[in-house]
């Protein structure tokens, strides 16, 4: 039986304008029966429907529900008429429904019944071009018309019948309340909703008596299109669904088959099982049909997300254009020697114009390029690729007229005196500047045939969905035009003067220049002659990405200025004359938070301001943020007045900002957390803000947490004992040092509390108060201690919410989020004094109206994935809950088992809540709804299903989207009225939408998402914890200010509201693709901005979010961030936005999204560049003679022979500032931030804290992890969700962990350059390569650097063992964590896993990482690292093309380099070989001997660290003892190690077992017996080839971990080094910091003979390696270089 809601009564709904109230019925007695009637009248239509259709009951009884409460959020703020007819609009018929924009789009008023319907079938679906122009018979000449068809649509939802309005919403919310993960694909449900209305209306259904089963739309609807995207992604494997290695590009998915219904040719493609099409079926008919259709033979790719950086010149061509273009312009210009005249002299006018003006022809081609890719990522059949023809033929147009003439000029034209070629290089400039500035502003897809404003209907869908960008205000639009002009004029300038001209000198003196006297064997002077022409070439390049840096400069900088400016004139910062903030706070209050109107003046104004003050500050006192005594001060207070009449007394704090008398302590000391929010809460209050509705008239929201594995609440194990062995401090200890003063006034809460329950248990016969005080302290100790004496539940309870209110856990967001609940209740209590007088008797029937009125205004749903299967202590917690807040919900995925054996088990989604009974046989929670799915809805990466699959069960027109790190405050929820009106939708409206279509009101795009700030309440957490608090800062606060102003915010999840009707019809709050979709949020911000909607931004509502605190949880979040980016630059999104925004939008979201991370890797990309750079211009330094120049010889004169390279020094030094620049602008935004709302003082002492921290050093390091997860994910992708981590970092990681964890993404690249720089230092010194000493030591120690007690002598000798250990592990016997683990799982990416299973336990060790394609891995790991090697070779031998100081004889440089390079790993080809037969001959007789292959193992290993070594020393030995030379060659040297590897690696290696026990059978030699069956002797092949590679890069990490340990072993020698890098790391004073930890007797002497032992073997090793280089140098001081 359907229950009613409980608050059904309060509905206030007239069905439609067809009944007028009877004469003599009151308004309230109207609405009562009207209320009656639309219940039973809902009732009926959605009964009728669940027989008709087979709706599930259940999902029906949760869509009755759904409805009945929108209907009254609706109707609480306008005639219940309006509210169903508004509703009706929104949803189905209204300008903005997005089924009314599809059913255009998709051309089916053609013929349908609103736009005069012909026949069925295909023609309808053609428009009158495609038919040649003939017109099909119709009822007029406009049948076809658009204008027409809308008006007929109109009138026809004009006329529709109140019942008519009721049954279609109904309809429409059943078919999507059961949609599961079709609600991703919002024309797909346009399209069964269209089916399943035409099928309503027809005879057939109108005359079926029989009730249709229960669920047959579930499973003949839905789950045919669910199967068809879930085996899209997956396939079934022994019994489970495993993921398919299929990449985006080969993978249907959501976007793809949601864009086949924008189309009637798409429509068209739908056919049964009988081959014939849908389209040919009646209209009434197709419904029925459906679940007889082969979807499998309709869907196709509609836009391939190929993983390629192709992508990128697609998306961002005007990128592209406007810098490389204007980077030819400037540098042709000045590059003039370069195109001399072959005799030598300068070149003409017009060949000065005509090369430059090759500036268009640049463009052109860049054009070109981009049209060409676009053909690779959109299918030909689509109808929306024809432009792209027409496209690249007026590009070859183009081509011609800007470099025809450079062709006659340049090659053709003898230097007659005719001014022709002068005309037509001139005419050639002015034709490529008129190329670039078109190609540069125009949007490709509106390029030579406009897709986004043309009229044609076969752009219709195209421009509906994805270019219906809501129009800026002009002031807004001026604005963004202002600051982009800005932008690029200071860039242009800067540009010029700065980079251009300063690059002009070089090319003067080294074009042309040409190195004498060199030469080398087998070579000869080919190469060398030509190395300054090589350097130069590599200058340009550097300038180039130099041009591209500067730009994204300015935007900081001139962003940052806008949002400052924007700030001021919002109010918002404390440079604004704030006279008497505080003392103005009750009157704003009174005025901005309180809905007053309907009062009257009846209420003296103070007193309802003080309730909501004391309120306020009791909340803060209930949260230990406040003393007693503080609370007294801040407290409106009754005090007796004048007639002894009472009256309230304001608190003195009011006063105290403009009376000095006044002044006093009214805040702990210190930065109180209090005394923040107070601060924000009157600084917000300063700004404009929507009028506040009545509670009863605010429409009804729901907040939505989507919950996974998040503690939910700590336990008290969690809480008091360490967390592991590296931990050094309790949790509980670790807060009470964070929050000294909440802890403080927690223990006298506590012990008041225990005290009063003492007085109690004694029945108040005797005091338990004691007399003496020093036994008071003594006896009160485990207060202060642990919080509670009694370790009774009530008081262990208290800690522990004390601790998990302070901690990133669930219940802190629960209890946050409910302050919605104590607001609405305290807001409606206040405004409505009547209320209060009439259960003024009954405090309790007072608190069940203020529960009723919260309870039908506000919802809160955890969408918690997991409950069903979670353990006895998280459903202990979660019981908890729900006994502290009954309201809250609770969606869940409830699994039934399948009914035979081999099925699949059913899944329903289920709602449950504090009320919801228990029942007996299970003691679990009985659901209030249960609707079956059809299937496991987490298809993707889990966040976006478990949201999607709990939005059936909101309830309201907006949602609140929180993660589960957030928390709230009362302060800031009282503000919600004011909030929900940004949606500008909370007038009291009386116009028609379908009468007044025009209306302003009506044209209006409309608000999708409401952004607002977050307050990052980890910030003062230590250094890491304050860097990424300032980041969230600097993007949420002033980025986003800046960007809603000018149109240009999306969506970034938390804590953002949204129009719920909005998005629920346009695709959810989030899209799911697995991979694609990894940064769920801001696609549904994408999609919402294309779509049409709008997306503000709130200033003066604030949030609290936690942020990641550890050094590997911050790079985690970056690294998922990175990656997300990735996936976002391979989307179809990408390509709409940037084919199609106009210019200044287009790059106001290209410079603050992808931007960013685009700019990040070109930073890092500069100091390679600049690194090879270096070394060549080192190279020619080192080895010509270069001209000297000072003032007594400005010529340079009496120097035969030199060279003349002074110029490029200061084009280095330039470079270098260029650079420090770029990595030193990162920090303005954030400290202006600080400086406008803060104050001078904080935002200096703040940058101070920062850099005296070493953030520099972090903000490097976190660059190239931006860099590294960007590229790698285009590269190879495996884009993941990965949970980052919420914890406190105080625990200490070791060494090789860190190790393995960054050596890939920064480690290796931080030494390969460092060598570099080690070069570049001694060939060419300057002071200014001491920044890049710091960049590159940033890339290879900053984790250790920020990991905690990272230099205690004793961890350190630890870390040491356990290093060893990492690093000698596997070879024996399986192992979770060795070097051996860590290596096959880094070339997974290019090998791939086999797909067979074999059962191993070693298996779980391996993660599913997909195989990247031969392209790729041509590119990256074959093409790319032999170029990189062959430009260190060249350098290599330039330097030796010139005889060495005391010898006549050139060396050949090649065969050195060949033998260093290949040496070492033939060396290793000869010990595995001649070990693989001592295994495979001893092994099977040695099985008694465990360790035999652990000791094979250890010789191959030692062997090739010694023949590593070895070659080094011969290679040095060689060279002379010419350290520069030598350190050149080492560099070659591993370049060409690192080219072979990746060869052998991409060449020569099968895909990998999942398991290990290849690695284990070649130490061995025991092949038998681990199933690799007839395949053992080419796995045997193979593992040779692999131990070769592995030596190789085995020796390498042996010796890269062992410098780096030594290059920090001067530190663990430093006396009080712990506290000084606590005090860094954690800011915390030294007497305040964490106590050593307490070992046992035993574990103290085995710590100390493990230090003993590994401090020896460390001390050996390393002095073996200082021995190495100071034997070498002392032996160079002793034997003359003529000895030598």
């Amino acid at each position: 039986m359907l229950i009613c809601p409980p608050n059904i009564i309060s509905v206030r709904v007239f069905i439609g304008g067809r009944y007028g109230p009877p004469v003599g019925i009151t308004p309230c007695l109207h609405m009562l029966i009207v209320s009656f009637l639309l219940f039973v009248l809902s009732l009926d239509i959605c009964l009728d429907l669940q027989m008709k259709f087979g709706f599930q009951r259940e999902s029906m009884r949760n869509i009755f529900d759904f409805l009945m409460q929108l209907l009254d959020s609706r109707a609480s703020r306008m005639t219940p008429s309006q509210a169903l007819l508004t509703l009706h609009a929104d949803y189905i018929g209204g300008p903005h429904a997005n089924y009314r924009k599809w059913y255009f789009a998709a051309q089916l008023d053609l013929d349908d019944a609103v736009g005069h319907s012909n026949n069925p079938g295909l023609n309808r679906l053609k428009s009158v071009k495609r038919n040649g122009g003939r017109q099909p018979p119709a009822r007029g000449s406009g049948a076809k018309s658009l204008e027409v068809a809308l008006n007929n649509w109109r009138q026809a939802m004009l006329n529709m019948s109140a019942y008519d309005r009721v049954r279609q919403l109904a309809l429409y919310l059943l078919v999507w309340g059961e949609a599961s993960n079709v609600r991703f694909m919002p024309e797909c449900i346009c399209f069964l909703f269209k089916c399943a209305d035409d099928y309503y209306r027809s005879p057939e259904c109108q005359n079926r008596i029989e009730p249709v089963p229960e669920g047959l739309y579930l499973h003949s609807v839905i789950k045919p299109l669910y199967r068809f995207l879930r085996d899209q992604g997956y396939e079934l494997l022994d019994g489970k669904y495993v993921r398919r290695e299929r990449d985006h590009d080969r993978i249907i998915g959501y976007d793809d088959v949601n864009q086949l219904f924008w189309y009637p040719e798409g429509i068209a493609r739908i056919v049964l099982a009988d081959k014939s099409r849908l389209v040919d079926v009646p209209p009434a008919q197709r419904f029925m049909k459906l679940d007889k259709v082969d979807w499998n033979a309709v869907f196709f790719k509609t836009y391939y997300e190929r993983r390629t950086f192709l992508q990128l010149l697609v998306h961002f061509n005007r990128i592209w254009v406007i810098h490389i273009s204007l980077y030819w312009f400037y540098t042709s210009y000045n590059s003039q020697r370069v195109y001399r005249q072959k005799d030598g002299a300068n070149p003409t006018a017009a060949m000065k114009w005509s090369v430059t003006a090759l500036g268009g022809a640049v463009a052109t081609l860049i054009m070109i390029a981009v049209t060409l890719a676009e053909f690779t990522l959109l299918p030909t059949t689509w109808n929306n690729s024809s432009h792209l023809t027409r496209r690249l033929f007026f590009l070859l147009v183009t081509l011609c007229l800007t470099a025809g003439p450079s062709v006659y000029i340049l090659f053709y034209d003898n230097g007659s005196s005719s001014n022709l070629p002068l005309i037509l290089g001139m005419v050639q400039f002015f034709l490529a500047v008129v190329a670039t500035l078109l190609f540069g502003i125009i949007p490709s897809g509106r390029m030579f045939g406009d897709r986004v404003a043309s009229k044609s209907r076969k752009y219709l869908a195209s421009q509906t969905f994805t270019a219906s960008y809501a129009s800026l205000s002009r002031e807004a639009r001026a604005t963004s035009i202002l600051l982009w002009v800005l932008i690029f004029g200071c860039k242009f300038a800067e540009s010029y003067f700065f980079l251009t001209q300063s690059f002009q000198y070089p090319i003067q003196v080294m074009v042309g220049m040409k190195v004498q006297s060199c030469t080398t064997k087998y070579i000869g002077n080919g190469l060398c002659r030509n190395q300054v022409a090589f350097t130069l070439a590599i200058m340009y390049v550097m300038d180039l990405v130099l041009f591209f840096l500067d730009t994204f400069l300015w935007y900081v900088i001139w962003n940052t200025v806008f949002s400052i400016a924007r700030s001021f004139a919002l109010g918002l910062s404390i440079w604004t004359p704030w006279n008497k903030i505080y003392s103005r706070l009750p009157k704003r209050i009174y005025a901005k938070l309180l809905a007053t109107e309907d009062m009257g003046g009846r209420y003296k104004p103070k007193v309802l301001v003080s309730q909501v003050w004391n309120a306020i500050i009791i909340s803060m006192y209930r949260e230990h943020l406040l003393s007693i005594d503080h609370v007294q001060k801040l407290l409106y207070h009754q005090v007796q007045g004048e007639n002894d009449r009472r009256t309230l007394r304001a608190p003195p704090f009011f006063l105290a900002q403009g009376d000095p008398k006044q002044a006093g302590e009214f805040f702990p000391p210190g930065r109180s957390e209090a005394e923040r929010r107070i601060s924000f809460f009157a600084q917000s209050l300063t700004t404009t803000m929507p009028q506040a509705l009545p509670v009863d008239a605010m429409p009804t929201f729901t907040v939505l947490v989507p919950h996974y594995s998040e503690k939910v609440i700590l336990s008290l194990r969690e809480i008091i004992r360490e967390q592991d062995q590296f931990t050094r401090v309790t949790l509980l200890e670790y807060l009470k040092q964070l929050h000294p003063i909440e802890w403080d006034n927690f223990v006298k809460d506590t012990k008041i509390l225990a005290e009063e329950a003492a007085l109690y248990q004694n029945g108040g016969t005797t005091t338990p108060f004691r007399e003496d005080e020093k036994s008071s302290k003594v006896d009160d100790l485990p207060y202060y201690l642990v919080g509670f004496k009694s370790s009774a539940p009530e008081y262990t309870l208290r800690t522990r919410i004390w601790a998990s209110l302070r901690a990133q856990t669930l219940y802190r967001t629960v209890s946050g989020m409910m302050n919605y609940s104590k607001a609405i209740k305290l807001l409606y209590r206040v405004e409505n004094p009547e209320v209060v007088q009439l259960f003024g008797a009954s405090a309790e029937k007072l608190e069940r109206e203020l529960e009723r009125m919260a309870r039908r205004k506000f919802k809160f749903i955890v969408s918690m994935q997991r409950y069903a299967k979670f353990n006895a202590e998280e459903y202990e917690n979660v019981e908890f809950l729900l006994r502290a807040y009954p309201d809250l919900q609770i969606a869940y995925l409830d699994e039934e088992a399948p009914s035979n054996a081999g099925g699949e088990p059913r899944l329903f989604s289920a709602l449950i809540d504090g009320h919801s009974e228990f029942i007996p046989e299970t003691g679990r929670r009985r659901p209030k709804f249960r609707v079956e799915l059809p299937g496991n809805p987490i298809l993707g990466d889990g966040k976006s299903d478990n949201q999607n699959h709990a939005l059936v069960f909101y309830r309201g027109e907006y949602l609140q989207l929180i993660d589960a790190n957030q928390d709230n405050y009362l302060e800031e929820c009282i503000k919600i009225r004011n909030v929900l009106g940004e949606f500008e939708e909370l007038g009291n409206s009386t116009k028609n939408p379908y009468a007044q279509w025009t209306a302003k009101e009506m044209t209006r795009s409309p608000v999708a998402i409401v952004g607002a700030r977050e307050y990052i309440f980890s910030e003062n957490i230590g250094i890491l914890g304050d860097l990424a608090a300032g980041k969230e800062q600097t993007f949420g606060t002033m980025t986003a200010r800046g960007l809603a102003w000018i149109g240009g915010k999306l969506h970034y999840g938390h804590p953002d509201f949204l129009n719920a009707i909005y998005m629920t019809t346009r695709g959810g709050v989030s899209k799911a693709q697995k991979g694609l979709h990894l940064n769920e949020d801001i696609f549904a911000g994408m999609n919402a901005f294309g779509r049409g909607g709008r997306i503000k931004h709130s200033e003066y509502y604030q949030c609290g979010k936690g942020r990641d605190l550890g050094f590997g949880t911050i790079l985690n979040f970056q690294t998922k961030i990175g990656t997300g980016m990735g996936e976002q630059m391979l989307s179809r999104e990408y390509y709409y936005l940037g084919s199609q925004l106009p210019i200044d939008r287009f790059l106001t979201f290209y410079y603050a999204h992808p931007g960013f991370h685009i700019n990040n890797i070109l930073v890092i990309l500069s100091v390679q560049v600049f690194m090879v750079c270096l070394v060549y211009f080192g190279t020619l330094n080192k080895s010509l003679l270069i001209c000297k120049f000072d003032t007594q010889n400005a010529s340079g004169r009496g120097q035969a022979g030199c060279y003349n390279l002074e110029p490029v020094f200061a084009w280095i030094k330039r470079c270098i500032i260029s650079i420090f620049l770029v990595f030193i602008i990162a920090f303005l935004p954030l400290f202006l931030q600080e400086l406008v709302e803060r104050g001078t003082g904080r935002a200096i002492v703040r940058f101070a804290k920062q850099f005296g921290s070493a953030s520099p050093i972090f903000e490097v390091f976190s660059t190239q992890i931006y860099t590294h997860s960007i590229l790698s994910n285009l590269t190879f992708g495996g884009a993941r969700y990965i949970a980052t981590g919420r914890g406190f970092a105080t625990t200490r990681i070791p060494f090789s962990l860190l190790y393995s964890r960054f050596a890939g993404p920064s480690i290796y690249l931080g030494m390969r350059t460092a060598l570099l720089l080690l070069y570049v230092t001694l060939a060419i010194w300057m002071p200014h390569l001491i920044y890049f000493w710091i960049t590159v030591m940033a890339l290879c120690v900053a984790p250790f650097m920020f990991n905690p007690h990272q230099f205690l002598f004793a961890d350190y000798m630890i870390d040491y063992r356990e290093f060893l250990r990492w690093m000698s592990r596997g070879n024996s016997r399986s192992h979770a964590n060795s070097w051996i683990g860590y290596c096959r799982l880094s070339r997974t990416n290019i090998t791939g896993f086999k797909k067979k299973k074999l059962g191993h336990p070693s298996e779980k060790l391996s993660g599913d990482v997909p195989r990247a394609s031969w392209r790729t891995v041509l590119v990256s790991e074959i093409i790319f690292p032999i170029c990189y090697a062959v430009l260190f070779v060249i350098a290599y031998i330039f330097i030796k093309s010139f005889a060495q100081a005391g010898t006549s004889a050139r060396a050949s440089p090649l065969i050195r380099t060949a033998i260093v390079a290949i040496g070492p790993i033939a060396w290793n080809a000869a010990v595995l070989f001649v070990l693989f037969l001592v295994s495979m001959f001893m092994g099977p007789m040695m099985g008694s001997f465990a360790k035999f292959g652990a000791v094979i193992a250890t010789i191959a290993h030692v062997l090739a660290v010694v023949g590593m070594v070895g070659f080094f020393e011969f290679l040095w030995y060689l060279e002379l003892w010419d350290v520069s030379h030598a350190v050149l060659g080492l560099i070659a040297t591993i370049a060409v190690q690192r080219a072979i590897n990746k060869f052998l690696i991409a060449v020569c290696l099968s895909r990998e077992y999942k398991h290990d026990e290849a690695n284990r059978a070649w130490w061995t030699g025991r092949w038998y017996g681990r199933s690799f069956g007839g395949s053992a002797v080419a796995q045997m092949m193979r593992e040779y080839i692999v131990k070769i590679i592995e030596m190789t890069l085995w020796s390498g990490d042996f010796l890269l971990g062992h410098f780096l340990m030594l290059l920090m072993t001067p530190l663990i020698l430093v006396p009080y080094i712990d506290k000084l890098h606590t005090t860094l790391l954690l800011w915390l004073h030294p007497s305040k910091q964490i106590r050593a930890p307490l070992y046992s007797i035993k574990q103290r002497k085995r710590r100390q003979a493990i230090v003993l032992t590994y401090g020896l073997i460390y001390a050996t090793i390393m002095g073996a390696f200082v021995a190495l280089i100071a034997i070498r140098t002392s032996y160079l001081l002793t034997c003359g270089d003529l000895l030598c």
